[in-house]
């Protein structure tokens, strides 16, 4: 079926999604103005988003069953989800260049196939069981994930109505929380309450109880391994809408007439990626081991995963509903106020004590929530046919994840709850990129122009 391309130059958020929410997209067929029907592919990508949140966060409920086991401080701790982030600045051009060379479909199945390679390889490393082996295990998940990051974020962009394309995104980053919400039940029973570590308080355990314990990991990632390879099965075999040349690069004469640095939404936007990977991740990781003190709320480590999913509930409601709220409000407004709201609670994690801070640190994943798919739509907001180039800075961005190992630092010399001061400042960016960062500079016109875009 032929029609014409798509505007994809903007994607912001607010006054430019007349058309609705996409709540509907996923129960009913929704369609592209053509009338070509995008909702059975929006509905398979938001699994892909479930996955790769579900498989991230096991990494949280991880990082203190690994401490007790290999015996870690909190900078040896953080120097996992480090690594982790550093495949994101690692595999991100390569993963844009594969994309390029094979197209969108089969990078899908080839991220999926590298995760459950990665998975299987947990096995091995908690067989041994090693600390090295896992850092790099950790790794190879990580780099098939950047690559479905990579395809899967301006995919869903442009698979159907641009006015809506925000709400789209906003809506299958709303299931990747889900995925999140559900990763710590899942590996709280599974890892954490299957193991002595998880299920006592301050004891040094035996080196058969250390064995015993990294050798709980194998079932849990077993299971993931055999749903990912399903997954790319599904996906390889799935008749997915072709984006055509609607994303392909600027010709390269044409390319020599602009420039991403004349964007002040983006040139500011992917700091913004970053730092706020600092404050989610460093929040996450940290979570665990932080109520689970005794002046805190004084729990088992099992308990405090479920105090965990908590937090990730948190951000998958305030996605749902910051979809819709960003039809009525500009989605920079939104953003502003729930920067202001994430900066005083984790002021009131740092300086409460007691359930009151433990409660805290929970909120601010509502608050937290909106950040990242507003700050992505935001940054690639006018930027017409280069925004394959801007998604793909900033998702390189999210290796600001790793930089989490500074808060681990702070943790080990000035106290795991000083530490939070650190996620306090990156809020206060967030609210300037939303204030001043993300106007749009130079906004470039799509070139309208027929093509295949859907199969």
């Amino acid at each position: 079926m032929r029609r014409n391309k798509p505007s994809r130059g903007a994607t912001g958020q607010g006054e430019d999604q007349d058309a609705g929410p996409d709540f509907r997209a996923l129960r009913r067929g929704a369609t592209s103005p053509a009338g070509a029907s995008y909702a059975p592919a929006l509905t398979l990508l938001a699994s892909l988003f479930f996955m790769w949140g579900f498989i991230t966060v096991i990494n949280n409920t991880l990082l203190p069953h690994l401490r007790s086991v290999f015996d870690l401080n909190y900078t040896q701790t953080t120097l996992i989800e480090s690594v982790w982030f550093i495949a994101y600045f690692v595999a991100s051009i390569p993963s844009a260049k594969l994309i390029e060379r094979i197209g969108y479909q089969k990078s899908l199945v080839i991220g999926l196939l590298v995760m459950a390679a990665g998975a299987l390889g947990m096995v091995l490393a908690a067989s041994l069981p090693s600390y090295g082996v896992t850092l790099l295990m950790l790794f190879v998940i990580a780099s098939g994930i950047t690559l479905l990051q990579v395809a899967a974020n301006p995919y869903v962009t442009v698979i159907g109505p641009p006015e809506t394309g925000s709400s789209r995104l906003n809506l299958v980053q709303a299931f990747n929380s889900l995925g999140t919400t559900l990763a710590p039940i899942f590996a709280g029973y599974l890892i954490l309450g299957r193991s002595v570590g998880g299920t006592t308080q301050d004891r040094v355990l035996t080196p058969a109880e250390r064995l015993a314990d990294a050798q709980s990991v194998i079932l849990p990632y077993v299971l993931v391994a055999g749903v990912l390879v399903v997954l790319a099965v599904v996906i390889a075999r799935f008749p997915l809408p072709a984006m055509g040349s609607a994303t392909s690069r600027v010709a390269k004469e044409e390319r020599k007439k602009h420039s991403l640095w004349n964007h002040r939404n983006l040139v500011f936007g992917v700091p913004a990626i970053f730092i706020y990977l600092i404050a989610e991740i460093g929040v996450a990781n940290l979570f665990i081991n932080f109520v689970s003190q005794r002046d805190i709320a004084n729990i088992t480590q099992a308990e405090a995963s479920r105090y965990l999913a908590l937090l990730w509930g948190g951000m998958m409601v305030g996605r749902f509903a910051g979809s819709l709220i960003m039809q009525k409000i500009a989605a920079e407004r939104v953003l502003a106020f729930f920067s202001i709201g994430a900066f005083v609670v984790m002021l009131g994690a740092t300086f409460l004590s007691g359930p009151a801070a433990m409660w805290s640190l929970i909120l601010v994943g509502l608050f937290h929530s909106i950040m990242f798919p507003t700050i992505f739509s935001l940054g690639i907001k006018g930027l017409g046919p280069l925004t394959e180039e801007g998604s793909g800075l900033l998702i390189m961005a999210i290796a600001g994840g790793a930089l989490v190992v500074v808060q681990g630092w702070l943790a080990d010399k000035y106290g795991l709850q000083w530490s939070f001061l650190l996620t306090a400042a990156c809020e206060l960016y967030i609210l300037f990129y939303a204030v001043w960062g993300s106007k749009v500079t130079n906004p470039i016109a799509d070139t309208p122009a027929d093509d295949d875009v859907f199969a």
